[in-house]
């Protein structure tokens, strides 16, 4: 191939197309267990996290429930893939073997926030959420202000996914209380669990009976997402509540991923390396929210 303006736009097109198409049917999971949350500069402070809005009786004036302070802030990360062409390999009319790389970008592209959200739920109990305490763990309190209002705990080891761990699991979450004394009302309505688990999850939320014949009361409790990055810890199980704008999790997107080329014979990649440039970038992070939403467990 002559390369030429013409041919670099066309072929620029064809690699973008490529990787649009790959884009568009990836099927992430991270916004099953994450809501997203806009960003317009280098870091999120998540103020609101202290705050639980309720509907109160009016009476008298109205009460206002402003924003707390908090210092739980998400700073953007910069994430990036690029993929260098060779121009002997344009020239030479060798451009098959680029295809899959484009194919492959797209996805990456696509899946990025899967990988930020997916490592944050598999090492929350060691990672610092709001109230200074691990995301998952036995001992949050239940107020940042009031430490005589106790603890609670979404965090156990000991207890493998069994049905009457899902159980008392769900209680436990069911019966959590606010600093001001209310339930929380939390509805757990997601089970998540690593691919070595699905066969458990799937008797304990799709059969029609349990062992012995008795009727399965657990049927359609809970929707199933079974996570591949979860396979690393194939014990571990989480049970959220994802049925509120507010999600356990967070992935904060500063800039979407954007296909940017240096296809410009002049360009100094092409003049020093024989390289036509082309990559995705994207600015984001991904956090966590409030720890009663989400419980983990650990056979």
């Amino acid at each position: 191939m002559r390369i030429t303006t013409a041919a670099l736009q066309a072929l620029r097109v064809s690699f973008e197309t490529r990787y649009n198409e790959a884009y568009q049917a990836a099927t992430p999971l991270w916004n099953r267990v994450a809501t997203e949350v806009p960003s317009t500069t280098k870091e999120n402070t998540y103020g609101w996290l202290l705050k639980m809005l309720r509907m109160r009786e009016w009476l008298g004036e109205r009460v206002f429930q402003n924003l707390a302070e908090a210092s739980y802030t998400i700073q953007n990360r910069n994430f990036e893939a690029t993929v260098a062409v060779d121009r002997n390999d344009i020239q030479d009319d060798n451009l098959g073997i680029y295809n899959m790389q484009f194919d492959q970008m797209g996805q990456a592209a696509r899946m990025y926030p899967d990988d930020l959200v997916f490592s944050l739920l598999r090492n929350g109990e060691n990672s610092l959420c709001f109230d200074g305490q691990n995301f998952f763990d036995t001992d949050h309190p239940v107020s940042t202000v009031d430490s005589s209002l106790g603890v609670y705990s979404n965090y156990a080891t000991s207890r493998a996914l069994t049905t009457a761990n899902y159980e008392a699991t769900r209680a436990e979450m069911m019966a959590f209380r606010g600093d001001d004394g209310q339930p929380l009302e939390v509805m757990p309505n997601l089970l998540v669990v690593p691919p070595q688990l699905e066969g458990t999850a799937r008797r304990i939320l799709n059969a029609d009976f349990v062992a012995g014949g008795d009727t399965n009361i657990w049927r359609g409790s809970a929707d199933l997402l079974v996570v591949p990055k979860l396979a690393s810890q194939p014990t571990a199980w989480y049970l959220l509540d994802v049925s509120r704008p507010i999600r356990p999790l967070v992935f904060q997107n500063r800039q979407s991923p954007e296909f940017i080329a240096k296809d410009d014979p002049t360009d100094d990649n092409v003049f020093m390396r024989r390289q036509f440039v082309y990559g995705v970038d994207a600015r984001g992070n991904a956090g966590f929210t409030l720890p009663f939403l989400a419980y983990k467990c650990v056979g």
